[in-house]
């Protein structure tokens, strides 16, 4: 997997709250893969990390979002965590970041709780994908067709579950960041 990404940049989108092992660990691959990665998000400085219930440690943000230009990206990881994407949600910068890549078809990868952002950037209608199990309701009310599988990628989107998911996330997600650009399908 070394440099598989070499000479790409990609964004991580967390706030507060972020499920930590679900942002270190991709991008730790990501890195391993050659990628510049670059942790953005609303907070400046650093963000609380969480293991589940427990805060965790703090993790640098690189970018803050006011700051960072998502056309300076090739690709959007989105980890989970409850609190950091229902945080992301009420804050239209992050929704206008999220966006970005939806809309010039960029490849994403959302794990666990990370798929709730796509919600409100109008990213999943007609994609199939997984989440939590708690966010299938919210996604199939958004047009999406909720599956329970380790690994879902669809046209360009990865999508898993649960840290346990991490290892197939991950080399799914380089995959297709390494891929690039995808076209919509026609189910749309």
């Amino acid at each position: 997997m070394a440099n598989e990404l070499s000479g790409k940049k990609v964004a991580v989108l967390a706030t507060d709250g972020v499920e930590q092992v679900e942002l270190t660990e991709p991008v730790k691959a990501l890195k391993q893969a050659g990628a510049e990665v670059h942790v953005v998000s609303p907070t400046s400085g650093a963000i609380q990390g969480w293991n589940h219930f427990d805060k965790a440690d703090r993790i640098p943000v690189d970018k803050p979002l006011d700051q960072a230009d998502p056309s300076q990206y090739e690709a959007l990881m989105l980890p989970g965590g409850v609190i950091n994407p229902d945080q992301l949600r009420l804050q239209p910068k992050a929704i206008d970041f999220v966006r970005h890549f939806v809309e010039t078809k960029k490849p994403i990868a959302a794990i666990c709780h990370g798929p709730w952002t796509l919600i409100d950037a109008g990213g999943v209608k007609g994609k199939r994908m997984t989440s939590w199990p708690s966010l299938q309701a919210d996604l199939r009310n958004a047009g999406a067709e909720w599956v329970d599988e380790q690994v879902v990628t669809d046209n360009g989107l990865v999508t898993s579950r649960k840290p346990d998911d991490i290892p197939a996330f991950s080399k799914k997600m380089i995959e297709e960041f390494r891929e690039g650009r995808h076209t919509r399908q026609a189910a749309e």
